[in-house]
């Protein structure tokens, strides 16, 4: 077991998983638990379970744990940029190929097709998180609270030009510290 070994691993990993972190997951466990046993199946388990608790992609998250479990900090380094490499060298090529072609005809058109159905996915997703927040997950409760802190917050980030992140920073300090104090259940 080397490090290069781990990187060409989860070089592989990151070259062949297809649609998210989750669809990672049996590549990840065939490749450590299965043909390179560098973890028992209960280990992989709880890595698992640490990885999804964690911020960021789950796949990265394993790589990195899984890197952290063998080498240390080297193996962890090692793993997540075997992860990542694929998926970096592929933004990269088509970020080259909207450079070069961003004023040709054909893509200019795919893209303005694009533009509206990124904006009502987007929107979609705004939509069920208000109704989320609004009206709760079975949508049999009103919350005037998050009601109250929504339009505020709108209000400064619309009519005050203040910064978004600085509106959400605030508005979930304000949230929290209300619902904390009013003894609401978050």
């Amino acid at each position: 077991m080397t490090l290069i070994s781990l990187f060409l691993c989860f070089l592989q990993i990151g070259a062949f998983s297809f649609g998210g972190g989750l669809a990672a997951l049996p590549l990840i466990q065939q490749q450590v638990v299965v043909i390179h046993q560098w973890m028992s199946m209960n280990e992989f388990t709880d890595l698992i379970a640490i990885a999804e608790m964690t911020p960021g992609p789950i796949a990265v998250n394993s790589a990195t744990f899984v890197g952290i479990h063998l080498f240390g900090i080297e193996g962890a380094i090692v793993a997540t940029l075997g992860c990542i490499l694929p998926s970096i060298l592929f933004v990269a090529f088509l970020g080259f190929l909207y450079n070069k072609y961003k004023k040709h005809y054909l893509l200019e058109g795919v893209l303005a097709g694009l533009r509206p159905a990124v904006v009502a996915m987007i929107l979609s997703a705004g939509i069920s998180i208000f109704l989320i927040a609004i009206l709760g997950t079975t949508h049999d409760s009103f919350n005037i609270y998050a009601l109250i802190i929504f339009v505020i917050a709108s209000f400064f980030i619309v009519k005050k030009k203040v910064n978004p992140i600085i509106v959400l920073l605030f508005s979930g300090i304000v949230g929290g510290a209300f619902y904390i104090l009013m003894g609401i259940p978050i």
